[in-house]
């Protein structure tokens, strides 16, 4: 049932993303996922399109997409 928990780590992700961009490590530390775990909720809202990416010099930027 690891399709479950994915989904449900992307919910925290989501919820975690309800005030505005942060980076993929203020997300980690948000939501206290472990790398491998934020990366496949990333990836799931990612497929479903609803999430975006900013790329500056310095980091990346995740946000929902609007």
């Amino acid at each position: 049932m690891l399709t479950v928990k994915i989904g449900e780590n992307a919910g925290l992700v989501w919820n975690a993303l309800q005030g505005g961009a942060l980076t993929a490590k203020a997300l980690k530390k948000a939501t206290k996922l472990k790398e491998a775990d934020l990366n496949m909720a990333l990836g799931w809202l990612a497929r479903e399109n609803n999430i975006s990416f900013e790329i500056s010099e310095t980091d990346t930027f995740i946000s929902l997409r609007k």
